[in-house]
C-alpha cells in the first residue's frame, strides 16, 4: 500500500459524541443559545474532528509550498517567473506578509519548495521536497505525469508527518508560485463543471486584453487534456503543479491526524478539490478561511460545501487568509473551553 493509499485509509468521519458533548455545553454557558452564531456552530466541529470536548488550538502552523509553472510560457501573467524563487529567499528572512501575519497569530511558518525552478536559498530554513523544475505546459500536454502527481500528494505528506513531534493542533494551507491561478482555475473548472470564464481570475492583476486570453488557454489545456472529474489523480496530473499536489497531500496528513485544516485562497481552494476527490470525508475536517475575489474560489468552496469565516477582499495567497481565520478559529475554541456555565457563574437561566 502506498504513502497516499495509507493516508487515505486512516481518515474516519467527526466524532458524533465529541461534538453532542460539545452541542451540551455550549447550551449550558452564560449566553442565549446560539448567540455565538457561527463560533458556536465551528467550535462543535472542532470538538468533533479533534474528538475532544474541550479541543485545542495551541499549536499552529502555516505552510506556504511554492511551485512554478510551464503554462507561464502562454503568457497568462504578469510577473517573471524568477519571483517565485525570489519570494522563498523573502519567505525564509521573515519578510513576506504569511510571516507577519504568523506571528501574530503565533504560528510557525513553514516554506517548502514542491517544484519551484530555481533552486531554495540556502541556510536549510526552506524544506525541499522538489517533484520537478517546474510543471510542463499544460496548454499543449499533461502538466506532469500520473507518477509525478504521486509523488506530489506525497511530499505533502512527508512534509505535514514531519511537522507533528509535537502534534500540531491546527494547520492552515497556502500557496506561492507563478502563474498558479491558471492551473487552479482548469481544476475548479473540472471539478464544478463551470466555464473557464465563470472560474478564472486576474491573477496578479492582468489586464482585459490578458485575462480573455489566459481563459483562452485554460480552454485549450482542458480541450486538449481532457482530465476525468472522477479521476481527481487524474485532473492534477493534467492541469495541476506540484505545489497543488503537495498542498493537497498535507491537507490528507491533517485530516488523517485529526488536524483540523483551515482552507486559504483559489489555489488552497483548487488542493482541497484534489484532496476531497480522493478522500471524500476530508472535506468535514476543513474550514474556509476566507473568500478570494478570485472567481473560481467562490465556486471551489461552494462545491466542497463550505462557507467562508472572512471576506476582506483578499487575493494574496501564502496562507494570508488561513492565518487571520486562526483568530476566529481560536476565538470560537476559547469561548468554548473559558466561558462559565449558569451552574459556575450562579446566572439564572432561561425559562
Amino acid at each position: 500500500m502506498s504513502l497516499l493509499e495509507q493516508t487515505i485509509a486512516a481518515i474516519g468521519d467527526l466524532h458524533a459524541g465529541a461534538m453532542q458533548a460539545a452541542r451540551e455545553r455550549q447550551s449550558q454557558l452564560t449566553k442565549p443559545p446560539g448567540s455565538l452564531g457561527r463560533l458556536e456552530r465551528l467550535s462543535v466541529q472542532i470538538a468533533g474532528i479533534q474528538g475532544k470536548v474541550r479541543p485545542e488550538v495551541s499549536r499552529k502552523a502555516l505552510f506556504v509550498i511554492a511551485g512554478d509553472h510551464g503554462v507561464v510560457a502562454e503568457g497568462v501573467t504578469a510577473f517573471p517567473q524568477d519571483v517565485t524563487s525570489q519570494m522563498l529567499a523573502n519567505f525564509a528572512a521573515g519578510g513576506a506578509a504569511i510571516n507577519v501575519l504568523g506571528r501574530q497569530v503565533g504560528a510557525k511558518v513553514v516554506v517548502v519548495d514542491a517544484g519551484v525552478v530555481g533552486d531554495a536559498p540556502t541556510g536549510g530554513s526552506v524544506i525541499v521536497r522538489k517533484v520537478g523544475r517546474g510543471t510542463k505546459n499544460m496548454a499543449v500536454g499533461p502538466a506532469m505525469s500520473r507518477e509525478e502527481a504521486m509523488r506530489a500528494l506525497e511530499a505533502g505528506i512527508e512534509v505535514l508527518e514531519g511537522e507533528m513531534d509535537p502534534p500540531l493542533d491546527l494547520v492552515g494551507v497556502g500557496d506561492m508560485g507563478i502563474g498558479n491561478t491558471t492551473p487552479s482555475a482548469a481544476i475548479i473548472s473540472t471539478f464544478t463543471g463551470l466555464s473557464p470564464s465563470v472560474v478564472t481570475g486576474r491573477g496578479t492583476g492582468i489586464d482585459d486584453a490578458m485575462h480573455t486570453h489566459k481563459i483562452s488557454v485554460i480552454e485549450r489545456a482542458l480541450a486538449c487534456n481532457r482530465p476525468d472529474p472522477g479521476d481527481a489523480l487524474d485532473v492534477l496530473s493534467k492541469v495541476g503543479g506540484f505545489e497543488i499536489g503537495a498542498m493537497a497531500g498535507m491537507m490528507l496528513a491533517a485530516v488523517a491526524r485529526r488536524v483540523p485544516v483551515i482552507v486559504d485562497g483559489v489555489i488552497s481552494g483548487a488542493a482541497a478539490l484534489v484532496a476531497a476527490g480522493l478522500a471524500p470525508k476530508s472535506k468535514d475536517f476543513m474550514i474556509a478561511g476566507h473568500r478570494s475575489v478570485e472567481p473560481g474560489h467562490g465556486s471551489a468552496l461552494a462545491h466542497l460545501g463550505l462557507e467562508p469565516l472572512l471576506d476582506l477582499e483578499m487575493r494574496l495567497g501564502e496562507g494570508t487568509g488561513s492565518a487571520i481565520a486562526m483568530h476566529v478559529v481560536e476565538a470560537a475554541v476559547r469561548t468554548l473551553n473559558e466561558m462559565a456555565t449558569f451552574a459556575e457563574a450562579g446566572v439564572s437561566g432561561a425559562r
